[in-house]
């Protein structure tokens, strides 16, 4: 597990490509969606408080893993949360 911000690329809301400790990696396949709202005590008005995960298949060269990202759509970031290589 990590929680590093990472810059993403995106085609119609979904990840094509990103930045993860300096390299660029490029999605081949999703593997899962899935969105989650956050506690209704932690949303405000103006943003309902989700949070969309993405589990892709990516490589920053010949080796492909697996990886987890989330957008949060309060703070409008994204972070690698996990890897498996």
């Amino acid at each position: 597990m990590y929680g590093d911000p990472i810059e993403v690329w995106t085609r119609e809301g979904q990840p094509i490509r990103f930045v993860w400790r300096d390299r660029v990696y490029v999605v081949r396949r999703v593997l899962d969606h899935w969105v989650r709202s956050r506690e209704w005590w932690r949303t405000s008005e103006t943003d309902p408080g989700e949070r969309r995960f993405w589990r892709v298949e990516a490589t920053p060269d010949r080796e492909i893993g697996v990886y987890e990202l989330r957008y949060d759509t309060a703070s409008q970031g994204w972070l690698l949360l996990r890897a498996w290589d």
